[in-house]
């Protein structure tokens, strides 16, 4: 294989302390504090014949290891055991303080201050990219955000509406976006129908705050804004894409499916600074790779947009939840799409959404 500097553009490293303890359910304390219950449960869902069951609780066991690690360094280190020494992450901090279920025991800003002290090390500085996270309800003057950014020297930004805010939210419009392009900074923002969201909110109202046309408000006012829509629209509208037969016809994914209407947004050429990536997306990966290598191959120019817009991404460690590795999702992927490709969306790509290469105008790579 040729020499590719690979940028994992959505890894996080929080652990259990930046997450508030009756999440995601208070009856769940309990297997938290004592882990072995998760393999006890794994084991007599097996011996009555339930298999599917017992693997998703094994999966939850291997989440579960990840999350109670003693600090974000062990879970960077077990990262980069998956891919080739001078492989990059940007990693995405998540503030959880208003979802519901209580504050966390370790707050967003020294969340941050710790990932700035691992990129300060020698280890790790080459390594690692941070982003601050920014929930407009705990920070309405975005003061964090700009310490992280300007003090802390972090690169981007990252977003989760499905927790309960809309992407026009009026700190984020006036405070956030127009600073955010001003000084180039990428945006990562959660696209899909899963993930946290926060308690009490209807699956209707999250996924309204989550849909690919909210940002269509963000995008026609800050037109130089890189946003990057996370999960190339989420496992559920991949499923409904790839396998359009019922259960139900009526299910929003399969009348208004996000992982389409995020490719004709990118491919009609009218939002040129907007992204996605595959994360997590892609592990159900026998599924839907040969559809991603479709729509990245071709001579259109609609199939040139979408191959410059579209970055690698894992996820990781919300990942640990699934059967295949990191380390072989990311080498099956490099497989099948061929080394151009694989270079386009693992190296070239997050270079220009990073704002560290020039984008040639004519998109010839030289």
């Amino acid at each position: 294989m040729s020499d590719i500097q690979i940028t994992n553009c959505h890894t996080h490293l929080f652990t259990a302390a930046h997450v508030p303890k009756t999440y995601p359910h208070w009856a769940l304390i309990p297997i938290k504090r004592v882990p072995w219950l998760t393999a006890l449960i794994a084991w007599v869902l097996a011996f009555l014949g339930f298999q599917e069951a017992a693997e998703q609780v094994r999966r939850l066991r291997r989440f579960q290891e990840e999350t109670s690690s003693a600090d974000q360094r062990n879970i960077l280190q077990n990262m980069c055991r998956h891919y080739p020494k001078g492989t990059r992450f940007v990693v995405l901090p998540m503030d959880l303080s208003q979802i519901g279920y209580g504050p966390p025991e370790v707050q967003i800003a020294e969340q941050h201050d710790d990932l700035a002290r691992l990129a300060a090390t020698d280890e790790f500085g080459k390594e690692l990219i941070p982003f601050a996270m920014i929930d407009p309800r705990s920070d309405p003057l975005a003061n964090e955000l700009w310490r992280a950014v300007d003090t802390l020297g972090f690169r981007g930004i990252k977003l989760y509406p499905r927790m309960g805010y809309a992407p026009t939210d009026k700190t984020l419009m006036s405070l956030v976006y127009p600073k955010a392009e001003e000084k180039g900074l990428p945006v990562m923002t959660h696209c899909s129908r899963g993930g946290v969201k926060g308690h009490g909110l209807p699956d209707r109202i999250a996924d309204a705050y989550t849909d690919p046309a909210a940002y269509l408000p963000v995008l026609k006012e800050f037109p130089r804004l890189k946003i990057c829509l996370a999960h190339f629209g989420g496992q559920r509208d991949w499923d409904a894409y790839v396998n359009p037969e019922p259960p139900s016809p009526y299910h929003d994914e399969r009348t208004r499916n996000w992982q389409v209407m995020i490719r004709q947004m990118i491919t009609s050429g009218d939002h040129p600074n907007l992204w996605t990536d595959i994360s997590y997306t892609l592990f159900d990966f026998e599924e839907y790779i040969p559809f991603l290598r479709t729509f990245l191959e071709g001579p259109t120019k609609e199939h040139e947009r979408l191959r410059r817009r579209v970055l690698f991404g894992s996820d990781y460690y919300m990942t640990r939840q699934e059967e295949l590795s990191e380390r072989a999702v990311c080498i099956r992927l490099r497989n099948a799409l061929g080394e151009d490709l694989f270079r386009q969306i693992a190296e070239i790509n997050p270079q220009v959404w990073l704002g560290e290469r020039q984008e040639p105008a004519d998109g010839l790579w030289r």
